[in-house]
């Protein structure tokens, strides 16, 4: 049996669920989360002509007719069509303390097994930095800086690069034509080009609950929020994690920190969390109370990042040593 899973695309869950002829509360993912994706399977009950439909968390519903699903060229259009819309009303925004940093590198371990990124490929990475000789160095992530006026945007040739009224800067691969323009134009090397074919979920085995087989995900509609498929000869860079935004979560790097080196919340709120402890501060008051600052400002772009500085850092350097 040959399983498949479908993102759907649509912006308002209701509407969707009504095109498919879904209806039925035991069909809507718990916390009031979208359809991210379906696998189909066989009726048993070959005489009625439907199908079921199980979505990811293992909730079944029975379709009609298979003609009733969309086509994934559908998908895909929608899918490209909310990806570029974002979330109205909002200013997504993070900020990285650096005082807490200790490279354990759990925040690019998730990022690349997200956006099935080979080991030595990065939408995120950890810099030793030393501000001068005379001081002690320390640890600096350094992600897209998703900015308010991003140069990689306005070299693009084909529109594959945008911004979003909410705050992240993504990517359309299936409009990408691989001019590496965009690289050329970030002065923060946030971008990496897939010179070779990447992992793609196709790769990714998954084990089918309802036979216990182990399968190869296949026909995976391209998520531009994701990311994924990734493909080659096309860019790819960190996304905020626009997927997880859109489930109301944190982002892959933020919440895989074991040591709360990551913040992340709305700007227009004034409220940031922190990854590890949970706890959500006001954005403006941790800015002011620690120095806050962006990553080369002078330059103009107005990162949506924002960096705090390594002040009585809470993990000792290799190769610190006590004062006597």
């Amino acid at each position: 049996m040959e399983e498949k899973d479908i993102h759907t695309l649509k912006p308002s869950r209701r509407k969707f669920l009504q095109n498919l002829g879904l209806i039925g509360s035991g069909v809507i993912a718990a916390g009031g989360s979208l359809f991210t994706g379906y696998r189909f399977e066989k009726s048993k009950n070959k005489s009625a002509g439907t199908i079921k439909v199980r979505t990811e968390n293992s909730q079944f519903a029975e379709v009609g007719k298979r003609s009733m699903l969309p086509s994934k060229k559908k998908l895909l259009e929608v899918n490209q069509l909310r990806g570029r819309q974002g979330f109205p009303g909002k200013r997504f925004v993070m900020v990285i303390d650096l005082a807490k940093c200790r490279n354990a590198r759990k925040c690019i371990q998730s990022c690349q097994s997200a956006h099935h990124l080979k080991p030595d490929q990065y939408h995120i990475n950890t810099l030793q930095m030393q501000d001068s000789e005379n001081t002690a160095p320390y640890y600096m992530p350094k992600p897209c800086q998703h900015c308010d006026n991003p140069p990689c945007v306005s070299v693009c040739p084909v529109d594959a690069t945008f911004k979003r009224p909410d705050g992240p800067v993504l990517i359309d691969n299936e409009r990408c034509i691989g001019c590496r323009f965009c690289i050329a134009a970030c002065p923060y090397s946030a971008r990496i080009f897939n010179w070779l074919d990447p992992i793609d979920a196709s790769d990714k085995l998954v084990v089918d609950k309802t036979d216990h087989e182990t399968k190869k995900q296949r026909d995976v509609i391209y998520d531009v929020e994701l990311n994924v498929p990734q493909k080659i000869g096309t860019v790819s860079k960190c996304l905020f994690s626009s997927d997880r935004i859109r489930e109301g979560k944190l982002p892959y790097c933020v919440s895989a920190c074991p040591n709360g080196v990551y913040y992340f919340g709305d700007e227009n709120e004034d409220a940031v969390t922190n990854g590890t402890s949970k706890e959500t501060v006001q954005l403006s008051k941790l800015l002011r109370d620690n120095g806050g600052y962006q990553l080369m400002e002078e330059l103009g772009t107005k990162p949506r990042v924002y960096y705090l500085p390594p002040k009585n850092r809470l993990f000792p350097f290799p190769g610190d040593h006590p004062s006597v």
